[in-house]
């Protein structure tokens, strides 16, 4: 690695450092959060709504490529950094590599699946004769043809982040959501002829990726020799041993990302039992709690790298800076959200609709959701602090908890006893019982490493 890249893990000020690799991927993700919305937005300009359901209905199968991702991106980007702070440098670089060609070969049997069965997984979806033409069309373009790219592309950036360069990851995933706002308009109502809008949708999105992904082939490029990343497949042979270690750490992952679609589906289809407004209101406040969501994801994955290669260097001291100091900055952020919901919950849902049956049920929905805000912070920061370590299987029983054991039961439960509001409410109370499991799990980790942060402190 470059010196430079050697003084932000190892000497730059803690909150310099954290700040340095975390603003990017915080920049980057809200713009992917943009993007993420431009898709039904542009749609929606149809005035149609089989295509809006259509797009919606197979939206999880392409965020199943994100799972896909954090695989290798997550499980590799977590043990490279940590083999950096080993100083063994000629072993991350195999990891490296390994974990972009593990992401070609799940991207491409991912999507050799979806064309094979492009109208089944559809209609397993929910697809109608009305959507299921639309949901296809969809499915082909951004899952079959571009999940390639999309996969590969996310997972250089998890790398790109893992080995330092995270103005290089952030900018690369920011170009992807920039060129997909401005191709969405192009090719849904210039290029392509009317009643294509989502196919055109499609196109741009798989046309975006594409140019993150050859961006970030380029940065590697540029990087050559003085950087552990490369693409050369003959660094790509690695141990059984340290396959396992990318797996225990990407699988975890993955599997929290698939509960976390299925927790979503989950709520929407129990809100909906209650109409129509309830369920828009409510849809509103999850795309505005996306805000902080994202914010604080980008927090924990810039903090992970300086985590992972202090821990690997045994500089525990330094380590432990960086989630204390990450901690203050999403406790921070956390504080000035629920702040800002509670007082400006109507003029924050009036921005997204002006009905006020609508505004009158999203500004109470949005007063109680903001409230699971430090939970859920402060949840991502301990499973990616584990993650970082290289505990895989302790991360995997705090996502499996999140999203699952708590999670869905606590949902089914609070729409049984308390109705729309318990719904509502089941994220609160899911994120709380999860920050104890996961304050007590992570005490127990930070207590074994203890005795030697107090030996390093005292010398």
């Amino acid at each position: 690695m470059k010196n430079s890249k050697t003084e932000l893990f190892e000497t730059m000020p803690v909150g310099k450092a954290l700040l340095t690799m975390a603003i990017p991927t915080i920049i980057s993700q809200l713009i992917t959060m943009i993007y993420n919305l431009a898709d039904t937005f542009f749609i929606g300009m149809s005035n149609d709504p089989y295509k809006v359901a259509a797009a919606s209905i197979v939206s999880i199968l392409f965020f199943m490529l994100n799972a896909l991702s954090n695989l290798f991106g997550v499980g590799g980007g977590s043990l490279l950094s940590r083999l950096l702070g080993e100083k063994n440098e000629a072993e991350a670089k195999r990891v490296g590599a390994f974990s972009i060609y593990g992401s070609f070969a799940i991207a491409a049997a991912y999507s050799l699946i979806c064309l094979l069965f492009t109208e089944q997984l559809a209609r397993l979806l929910g697809a109608s004769d009305n959507t299921v033409g639309y949901a296809s069309s969809y499915l082909f373009w951004v899952v079959v043809v571009g999940g390639i790219p999309s996969t590969i592309g996310v997972t250089m950036s998890h790398l790109l982040r893992s080995a330092g360069y995270s103005k290089e990851s952030g900018f690369g995933l920011a170009l992807g959501g920039v060129s997909n706002i401005i191709l969405d308009p192009l090719f849904m109502f210039v290029i392509l002829p009317e009643g294509n809008e989502v196919t055109g949708a499609a196109l741009a999105t798989m046309v975006s990726n594409t140019i993150t992904l050859v961006y970030f082939l380029l940065v590697y490029k540029k990087l050559g020799n003085t950087s552990v990343l490369t693409i050369s497949p003959k660094f790509a042979h690695l141990e059984k041993e340290r396959i396992k270690e990318i797996l225990s750490i990407g699988l975890p992952s993955a599997i929290t990302a698939l509960l976390a679609n299925l927790t979503a589906i989950i709520k929407n289809n129990l809100t909906a039992d209650y109409g129509d407004i309830e369920l828009a209101a409510y849809g509103i406040v999850m795309k505005a709690d996306m805000l902080p969501l994202n914010i604080g994801m980008g927090l924990c994955q810039g903090m992970m790298p300086l985590v992972a290669y202090n821990y690997a260097s045994k500089n525990y001291v330094r380590m432990r800076s960086f989630t204390r100091t990450a901690q203050i900055y999403g406790m921070a952020m956390a504080a000035i959200f629920i702040v800002v919901f509670e007082i400006f919950s109507p003029q924050i849902i009036w921005l997204f609709i002006r009905d006020e049956s609508t505004i009158a049920f999203g500004k109470d929905f949005l007063r109680i959701a903001c409230l699971a805000t430090p939970f859920m912070i402060s949840n991502f920061q301990k499973i990616y602090c584990l993650q970082a370590m290289g505990k895989g299987k302790e991360s995997l029983i705090l996502g499996l908890f999140r999203q699952g054991i708590f999670a869905i039961p606590i949902l089914i439960i609070m729409n049984s006893l308390v109705g729309l509001y318990g719904v509502v409410a089941a994220q609160l109370i899911s994120d709380g019982c999860t920050f104890v499991i996961a304050t007590l799990l992570y005490n127990k980790v930070y207590n074994s490493l203890q005795k030697e942060i107090n030996t390093v402190k005292n010398n």
